[in-house]
């Protein structure tokens, strides 16, 4: 698996398009990154997938509420 990667997402705020750079070093993580568009956190959660060789992302707002 790389080491590094760079993702395009979409930010759940504004649908601003932003690159965000994945360290698959430190294994499965659960971060923050700013939107450079309208400034809000966006929640990220990042699951190596060893077997297929991939990364899941989960993106959400972190203002979402679950019950």
């Amino acid at each position: 698996m790389k080491k590094y990667g760079e993702q395009f997402i979409s930010c759940p705020h504004c649908g601003g398009h932003v690159g965000v750079i994945l360290d698959t070093t430190q294994g499965n993580q659960d971060f923050y990154e700013d939107c450079p568009v309208c400034c809000h956190p966006i929640h990220l959660r990042m699951q190596l997938n060893q077997v297929k060789d991939n990364i899941d992302l989960d993106i959400d707002s972190d203002d979402e509420q679950i019950f």
